[in-house]
């Protein structure tokens, strides 16, 4: 049977479970990903399981979100990160080295392999032909252990890419398009598969553009093929053994099937507050600016940068106008300095920030309350660009550059100059010099991990009860982001290794009193929260699960989830349930009280069950989808429970 390129890598990794879309497997992972914001966590996981070495072929450490050091808080939590990576056998990526995706794609990244990450834009790396997924920090702590991810099979979309894109339209407009025809929550439960002619006009960091945007539309990962083009990207990267071919068969099928004529495209822009609310950028030109920011890991390619030095080259940005430009990795700044594209954009009134995240998780750049915010990041939920009530529009490099000159939202192809055509350095860097490889398994055991006083370890969770008796201390309504939930940014990340302090910013942008609320919940049992479609879209975070955990937080019932919180609650006892009849979401309010009994039994007897509200002589019908193991999991409070029980039966 002819395969494509997502069925292949799926076959080659799969450890259990069948190839049945929507039916639990589970996949060998032969790389990871963590990053600071996630990755303290993990290590802290990773310790309290005793673990001796990483199983993995390559796992990664970077440290890219929390690098403004205005206290000890964050130098102190590098220094930990820095020791565990030494302890374990992982990579560690210094602060200064650069996102960790695109850092990642060029040292590390290898066609034909897993990688799993905590951190929900690792599906970026799916550019290299690799089955790229973000994930809760726990499922990549067990999968550095050498345990199997366990995820359902997606079904796979492809996608045809034809034609050519136009001048001033580039890599950015083609997962808008894809979004504006299927929203935040299109992709969920699938895997997108790009191929076709049109590919072979868009280079392995155009398709790195795409890929991690799948992100936004939920999607489970993005592939595309191992071709000449990825080939040539690791020879430049002095990489080149590392390449295999990686193609669909012949007469490969997908379960979904949609073409792209990629010259028929425009320069396109995500509206505040969602990455799916895409129109046209010709139709709100002229929607005035206080900000245009350019890089993060949605735009981390050279060209990226240099196509906006020499579209400014020469000229002044617009009076009041703050250019923001955030390279995305050492090697890139040393490239673009080197080509004299920094010049460009300094001279012409750019700002200059170091090689990481910085604004596009909320660290750093926060624009002005009540301005508007034009970015190439993937993201613009409220509140994530660092400031509560923002405003912030998406685009690609074309346009911000273009808005920047004119102080407004601008349609690049309005310009009077010619698009800049931008080519890959002949000779680009290569620089390891920040990138401390795994020492040697004798010297790792001799490393003590260095913990400063914010890190506080995770608390242990009890099983599971009978019955509960929750009010309902929330009802939200759809697409409520994990940056909701807990939000990101330079007040909240620093504490991302300390739960009880990270805890008392759970749900301040939608309920600023949730947190005393809950937490005076917690002694009686606990409490749930209401929501409706796609809730706990966004970031990989698992804090936005456990720190509602900590809270008393135990059950979340909504229309639907977005997968990867979904499992995240899973894996810190939060039963997750959705509605049978949607309509029954309207019946339910705030200061309700949800009864549920005989838990223990129903979750494994049936997928659905009737909960009963208290004092209104109601019930509610709803369902889990959770598999044979999930169930024990939840059963014992948690997957740290549930592997401390199983290492315990093996002795």
């Amino acid at each position: 049977m002819p395969l494509n390129i997502t069925q292949k890598l799926i076959k080659d990794h799969l450890v259990a479970g069948e190839m049945v879309p929507g039916e639990e497997i589970g996949l060998k992972i032969d790389q990871t990903l963590t990053q600071d914001a996630t990755g303290t966590l993990v290590m802290l996981e990773l310790e309290a399981m005793e673990l001796d070495r990483a199983k993995t072929e390559a796992s990664a450490q970077y440290v890219d979100h929390n690098l403004i050091q205005e206290d000890n808080k964050n130098p102190d939590d590098h220094l930990f990160l820095q020791s565990a990576a030494r302890r374990f056998g992982l990579y560690y990526s210094r602060p200064g080295n650069g996102v960790s995706h695109p850092v990642h794609m060029q040292r590390l990244a290898k066609p034909g392999k897993t990688l799993l990450g905590s951190d929900s834009h690792t599906c970026a790396n799916g550019c290299m032909g690799m089955l790229a997924m973000g994930a809760g920090g726990i499922d990549v702590a067990l999968a550095i252990a050498g345990e199997p991810f366990y995820v359902k099979m997606p079904q796979v979309w492809g996608v045809k890419l034809t034609g050519k894109l136009p001048d001033w339209v580039s890599a950015k407009d083609v997962i808008f398009e894809l979004l504006r025809r299927h929203d935040v929550k299109g992709g969920v439960g699938k895997v997108v598969e790009y191929f076709g002619p049109g590919l072979k006009n868009l280079s392995a960091m155009d398709r790195h553009v795409i890929a991690n945007m799948g992100a936004e539309l939920g999607a489970t990962g993005t592939v595309f093929p191992s071709d000449k083009e990825v080939k040539r990207f690791l020879k430049e990267q002095d990489r080149e053994d590392d390449w295999i071919e990686l193609e669909a068969d012949n007469g490969a099928e997908y379960d979904i099937l949609e073409e792209i004529d990629l010259s028929k495209l425009e320069p396109l822009i995500a509206k505040p507050s969602s990455p799916g609310n895409v129109v046209p950028v010709k139709d709100i030109a002229g929607t005035p600016i206080y900000q245009s920011y350019i890089g993060s890991s949605a735009n981390p390619g050279f060209r990226d940068f240099a196509v906006a030095a020499q579209t400014v080259a020469g000229k002044h940005i617009a009076d009041g106008i703050s250019l923001d430009i955030n390279p995305t990795s050492r090697q890139m700044l040393t490239d673009l300095v080197k080509e004299s594209h920094i010049a460009s954009l300094l001279q012409a009134g750019a700002r200059m920030h170091q090689a990481g995240c910085n604004g596009c998780i909320g660290m750093g750049q926060a624009p002005a309350t009540g301005r508007n915010s034009l970015r190439t990041t993937p993201r613009n939920f409220p509140g994530r660009s660092g400031t509560k009530e923002d405003s912030v529009y998406l685009c690609s490099p074309e346009t911000a550059a273009a808005s920047a000159l004119m102080g407004k939202i601008t349609d690049p192809r309005t310009l009077e100059m010619d698009y800049p055509k931008v080519k890959d350095p002949k000779h680009p860097t290569t620089d390891v010099n920040l990138l401390d490889s795994p020492i040697p398994h004798g010297d790792a055991k001799t490393i003590e991990l260095q913990k400063g006083p914010n890190i506080a370890s995770i608390p242990k969770m009890d099983p599971m009860p009978d019955e509960f008796e929750l009010p309902i201390l929330l009802k939200m309504g759809d697409n409520i982001s994990t940056d909701e939930i807990l939000a990101g940014g330079a007040r909240v990340l620093p504490y991302r290794s300390n739960l009880p302090e990270i805890s008392k910013f759970t749900f301040e942008i939608i309920d600023d009193t949730y947190y005393k609320r809950g937490k005076s919940t917690v002694e009686d049992g606990g409490h749930a929260v209401v929501g409706g479609f796609n809730y706990g879209q966004g970031s990989s975070r698992e804090h936005a699960a456990l720190a509602p955990r900590y809270l008393g937080l135990r059950v979340a019932l909504v229309k639907d989830f977005a997968r990867i919180h979904w499992q995240n609650l899973v894996n810190f006892g939060v039963l997750p349930l959705t509605f049978v009849k949607e309509e029954d979401y309207d019946l339910l309010k705030s200061g309700d009280t949800l009864i549920l009994t005989d838990m223990r039994n129903k979750i494994q007897q049936g997928y659905e069950f009737d909960i009963d509200v208290k004092d209104k002589n109601q019930q509610i019908k709803v369902r889990h989808s959770l598999s044979k193991r999930q169930i024990e999991i939840m059963l014992a409070g948690g997957i740290i429970n549930w592997a401390k029980d199983r290492q315990a039966a093996k002795g």
